[in-house]
């Protein structure tokens, strides 16, 4: 016999539903303000419309950091210009994607009152944010040596 257990998705309490609708505000906030800018055409900089200063790794280094262009990607990604957010920074996209996918799984496991398909969240927060740390300094990494 094979006993086929569904994993028991982690239960929340008032403190943690409004955690989650909070953050899936949050992320709606941010690709609001991406919204509202317009993406600069060289595929780093945008965030100066933010009255940001420029990248001073860029400045010092003459040479991207690895976020440099995540913020022109967000403004492409909103736009459905994903071609030229991939261009601007390629794990900038997989991260709008992840942010963009948390907004209703965030509502979704707040109306139900528990993690919808997670039984325990820190390894997935875990899992989840070493392998985009990862990425984006891999890909910084390849950006660098096509520089050279």
């Amino acid at each position: 016999m094979s006993s086929s257990r569904q994993p028991v998705e982690a239960p929340i309490g008032t403190v943690g539903r409004a955690t989650l609708c909070g953050t899936a505000l949050f992320l709606i906030a941010g690709f609001s303000i991406a919204v509202l800018l317009k993406p600069d055409p060289r595929g780093f900089g945008t965030h100066q419309q933010l009255g940001l200063p420029p990248c001073a790794f860029r400045f010092f280094v003459n040479r991207p950091c690895p976020g440099c262009g995540m913020t022109t990607c967000f403004a492409y990604f909103v736009r459905g210009q994903f071609a030229a957010a991939l261009r601007a920074n390629p794990a900038g996209t997989l991260l709008a994607t992840v942010c963009l996918l948390s907004i209703p799984w965030c509502f979704w496991s707040a109306f139900l009152g528990r993690l919808w398909m997670v039984s325990d969240p820190v390894p997935v927060i875990t899992a989840l944010s070493v392998s985009l740390a990862g990425l984006i300094f891999l890909l910084w990494a390849i950006r660098m040596l096509a520089l050279v």
